[in-house]
């Protein structure tokens, strides 16, 4: 009899678990969302072409000096890149320019760096020697050490 209820308590609950579909994903969101003409899937702003602001006319008379920039004026998503304040497109040196005169500074470099090694000078003097050797110099191994940082003198 405990069993029948125990059973008949529980059945419910499990059936109703199995039917309930408990899918995170929906198959319709996803159709709809393919049905959405948006490559750059930015909600339909207009973005305006990829222009450094840093290249327009100073002189253009805009409604932000600063910024170079209208009001109203769409912003470009890359805004952070393309502004005022971004670094500089060096434009006045090509790349194939840029690595000749990268190149001619490194063998001009190591070029006088084998100069110099061929013409530096020896060493000026010679070593000195001593002729019963450095520890007789030095008093020998008998001789009293010299004294330690930190003791007093007598």
């Amino acid at each position: 009899m405990l069993a029948q209820r125990t059973l008949s308590r529980r059945l419910p609950q499990v059936a109703l678990r199995s039917t309930t579909p408990r899918a995170s994903f929906s198959q319709i969101h996803s159709l709809k969302a393919a049905e959405n003409d948006d490559p750059l899937q930015n909600g339909g702003y207009q973005n305006p072409p990829r222009v450094k602001r840093a290249l327009r006319d100073p002189y253009g008379g805009w409604w932000d000096q600063q910024e170079r920039r209208n009001f109203g004026e769409p912003v470009h998503e890359e805004n952070e890149v393309l502004g005022v304040f971004s670094p500089e497109q060096y434009t006045h040196v090509t790349s194939r320019k840029a690595f000749i005169q990268v190149g001619g500074f490194v063998a001009a470099f190591l070029g006088l760096c084998g100069v110099v090694s061929l013409f530096y000078p020896d060493r000026p003097s010679a070593p000195k020697t001593y002729p019963d050797g450095l520890e007789t110099e030095l008093g020998g191994r008998n001789a009293v050490s010299a004294r330690k940082a930190g003791e007093e003198s007598l």
